[in-house]
């Protein structure tokens, strides 16, 4: 059977003129599934260490809205195969996703989901419920379980700006889709478990965003302490983590200037403190 390329061109326009779906991914997937990730490649043996993969992401919901961050680091193994990866996403202009595991594949769910919620928004004329935008991430996430028996794990952690409570949500996920909301802060990747303990510790519900931004700033210190994975503020080649504050007005990413400040801030006060601060912030 001929592709969509052997078609007539008005019959071509037609298929682009009416998808039939709102979801783009299952728009190509009905067209063009050589174009989605992994749905024509096996891999012969798991790529284990293989390939880069991207750790530690952190989330915590403030006054009106939820902050992420993420760590510049990508790993191989026991090589630093990056130092500067991006691995914070902005959506649309009320939600943003985080990803742990094989980078090259979360990178590209991340560009395709961006897509997904482009096509919907035009199709449908309004924008996906922060609960849709969470189940429809869930089913590509499900999309990808075969290449993740292969190796090709990838978890992400998605967060919104929710207008109906005027809060920030915080859903994540497992290799077979999920989505699990969690409630106040979370984290994942290899340094979960060390930057949790710090957001129990250091978390105040209803904190300001400035505030919740050195709260998850302190909590990827402290997983950067412990996690050889996970890397922590680099000072000499000033490489500072991503964090981004999504509210009703939006989604902001900080700037350098912004993060350096808090993080020359934390530093400081780690100097006397190299465990750091064991109260809450104020």
């Amino acid at each position: 059977m001929g592709s969509h390329r052997d078609l007539p061109a008005g019959m071509v326009n037609h298929i682009f003129t009416d998808t039939g779906s709102s979801s783009f991914s299952e728009f190509v997937r009905s067209h063009a599934p050589d174009l989605l990730p992994g749905r024509n490649e096996t891999l012969a043996a798991p790529v284990g260490d293989q390939i880069p993969h991207a750790t530690t992401i952190v989330a915590a919901t403030c006054a009106g809205g939820v902050v992420i961050a993420g760590d510049r680091r990508a790993t191989s193994g026991n090589i630093i195969s990056q130092r500067d990866m991006e691995k914070v996403f902005r959506l649309d202009d009320h939600s943003a996703m985080g990803i742990a595991g094989a980078a090259s594949t979360g990178i590209e769910l991340a560009r395709l989901y961006r897509v997904e919620l482009e096509h919907y928004e035009k199709r449908e004329g309004r924008s996906l419920s922060v609960a849709g935008k969470a189940n429809r991430l869930a089913t590509m996430i499900r999309g990808n379980l075969p290449m993740a028996m292969q190796g090709l794990v990838v978890v992400p952690l998605f967060v919104a700006y929710d207008p109906n409570g005027d809060s920030g949500r915080i859903f994540s996920y497992d290799v077979g889709g999920g989505p699990y909301e969690q409630h106040q802060h979370h984290a994942i990747g290899s340094g979960s478990i060390f930057a949790r303990g710090s957001l129990k510790k250091l978390y105040r519900e209803g904190a300001s965003p400035e505030d919740t931004v050195l709260t998850v700033l302190q909590a990827l210190y402290d997983a950067a302490d412990d996690d050889s994975a996970t890397g922590g503020p680099d000072v000499i080649r000033r490489i500072w983590p991503v964090v981004a504050v999504l509210t009703a007005d939006g989604y902001r990413r900080l700037s350098d200037d912004e993060i350096a400040e808090n993080v020359e801030a934390m530093v400081e006060s780690r100097k006397s403190s190299p465990d750091g601060p064991t109260a809450p912030l104020r």
